[in-house]
């Protein structure tokens, strides 16, 4: 069950809660952020110049996007009440945002880009708040469609940069300069150790770089004239207030990718606390929402700098898992790292010269992994006909509408071109479908009533209820009614001498699933975690039996799995329960 997965995280040195030494802790620091700078900065990077946007504003970028990634890195290490969420959390920049940020640049500028940014950093703050009520259309089959469909609306403009050199460059400098990047990156990551995998686009960035020098492609020159210590000239591009057709014609699809890069989020918070500790514990969502309300103040920042949105980067839970560095004084000195470059411009220039062929090259690879990363996503929880027709209709749909192939006299002129992203297209076929099975789906029976003992009778009979409409035997209703018990005395904290609160309501629903049933409580938080607490029980082997553990050992018999849901203002604890098998009957 799942309640039972309790081992050892081995590579863990250094636990959010601890404190290495000073010196420990900014080389763990340093060495991190080297890792993710790269991530960080190819975005904006990408984005600017497939907009055809200028070099003053391109320095701006960088320089808005890394000082925003360090003070977000910080505050989700420091945490401030329901900001941050105490983990070392590495903010970046989401590829997802590149095709409707392009489109944002190219033809409204740089203030529509800050507009859009600023409007729909609500996204995340909204979903952050009221992350339980999302669960069920925000599923893993819907984020990794879209995230699936990036790629696809990114393809044309990340090629495009292929071609971005000096009409006087010798035909053969762009391609041996892509290649010659791709491959260094592919050889490393495929033959390197875990360490150097980390280390293969920077490597891979440092050869093109190298190679593209030798047809003079890198501007050296620029590196040069940049100075040690400062900001960039640039005038902040302000704001655009006028809301015209442009800004709604774009906004649906920024909406929506705002909303996947917050799934992201969550995916990765969730994988970032598995990193974390060296024993596992359940998932803290009241931590992940603290991670995603943290990623909704960077997007306000990012508005009001003009530069694109951030999101909590896969790479971060990656090289937290390799370094083992998981105390929240090295997030602190990772955000301290990345805003202490944001100030030298010479060290930006040497990103803003790396010529656009190592860029298009060094996007194929993230295209490429981000396409893995919704495969996964849509694989987490298992596949069955009706999530793999979701899928593969949204999927399809998608690339078609992005390309012009399916009805480009309809779609281009339908609510200002909402369809003419493959992203907005595929996300929203994919969201009207879960929907829709969510409606066809079994109606699952419910009750509402205060979380008590005194509810037990009246919990008993809408069980009995629930399981007269099945055909289960006597012993799986004894069963039901069994864990539904358990659940409800140890949410109610009965169990160890504590009243419950007279104003704490229990929602109770109830459906058949795989012959077994599902008994998914909605409570009131409260402290502690079950999952965490029936693995202890697990673990113990003597007879030592107390009362306040009665009701969590016979839920851990009863239970097949239990899943334990801790939000802000919501507890979730969802029980599976299995028939149990003949060798468990009596006669």
């Amino acid at each position: 069950m799942n309640a039972d997965r309790s081992g050892q995280l081995g590579s863990v040195r250094y636990q959010p809660d601890e404190r290495p030494a000073p010196a420990v802790t900014l080389g763990l620091a340093l060495q991190s952020s080297v890792l993710i700078i790269a991530r960080i900065v190819v975005v904006p990077m990408f984005v600017v110049r497939a907009a055809g946007g200028t070099e003053a504003y391109l320095s701006w970028a960088l320089f808005a996007t890394v000082s925003v990634c360090g003070l977000t890195t910080v505050l989700q290490a420091v945490r401030l009440g329901r900001i941050g969420s105490g983990y070392v959390a590495v903010m970046g920049t989401s590829l997802a945002v590149g095709g409707v940020a392009i489109t944002a640049v190219a033809e409204g500028g740089p203030p529509l880009l800050a507009t859009l940014t600023l409007v729909t950093a609500v996204v995340p703050l909204i979903l952050s708040a009221r992350l339980a009520l999302f669960r069920r259309v925000l599923t893993p089959t819907v984020s990794g469609t879209v995230i699936m469909l990036i790629p696809v609306t990114l393809m044309p403009s990340a090629f495009g940069l292929l071609e971005d050199v000096p009409s006087s460059t010798p035909p053969i400098a762009a391609p041996l300069v892509a290649i010659s990047t791709l491959a260094v990156i592919v050889v490393v990551t495929l033959k390197g150790s875990a360490t150097m995998r980390l280390w293969s686009p920077v490597v891979g960035v440092v050869a093109g770089s190298m190679v593209a020098a030798i047809f003079g492609l890198y501007d050296v020159d620029s590196i040069a004239g940049a100075s040690w210590i400062g900001i960039p000239e640039a005038a902040w591009p302000g704001l655009d207030l006028d809301f015209g057709p442009l800004f709604w014609a774009l906004l649906p699809a920024y909406v929506l990718v705002s909303l996947i890069n917050s799934v992201q989020t969550i995916s990765n918070a969730v994988g970032t606390q598995r990193v974390s500790w060296r024993r596992m514990r359940a998932v803290d969502y009241r931590a992940v929402q603290r991670t995603v309300a943290t990623a909704g103040v960077g997007n306000i920042l990012c508005g009001l700098a003009a530069t694109v949105p951030t999101t909590l980067l896969t790479t971060s839970v990656a090289v937290t898992g390799l370094t083992g560095a998981a105390a929240r004084p090295v997030g602190i000195g990772v955000g301290v790292v990345f805003m202490a470059l944001a100030l030298l411009p010479k060290a930006l220039a040497v990103v803003l010269a790396i010529p656009g062929p190592v860029v298009a090259a060094y996007l194929v690879v993230l295209m490429a992994t981000i396409l893995l990363l919704g495969m996964k996503m849509v694989l987490h929880d298992g596949i069955d006909h009706r999530h793999g027709l979701i899928v593969g209709v949204a999927f399809s749909l998608g690339v078609g509408f992005q390309y012009g192939a399916i009805f480009p006299e309809f779609a281009n002129d339908f609510a200002g071109g909402l369809l003419k992203s493959g992203v907005t297209a595929g996300g929203l076929v994919a969201i009207a479908m879960t929907v829709l099975m969510e409606i066809a789906n079994p109606r699952r029976s419910r009750i509402e009533t205060v979380l008590d003992v005194s509810a037990l009778p009246k919990i008993r009979e809408f069980i009995a209820a629930f399981a007269s409409r099945g055909d289960w035997d006597e012993s799986m209703v004894h069963r039901l009614e069994a864990a539904a018990e358990e659940t409800v005395l140890t949410l109610s904290g009965v169990q160890e001498g504590v009243a419950a609160s007279g104003d704490r309501r229990l929602l109770l629903t109830a459906h058949r699933d795989d012959g077994g049933a599902v008994l998914e409580f909605l409570a009131a938080s409260g402290e502690g975690n079950l999952q965490d607490r029936l693995a202890l029980l697990a673990e113990e082997t003597g007879e030592v039996w107390v009362e306040r553990e009665l009701s969590l050992r016979l839920l851990h018999h009863l239970a097949s799995s239990v899943r334990h849901e801790q939000y802000h203002d919501t507890d979730i604890v969802t029980v599976r329960v299995a028939p149990p098998v003949k060798s468990d009957r009596r006669p």
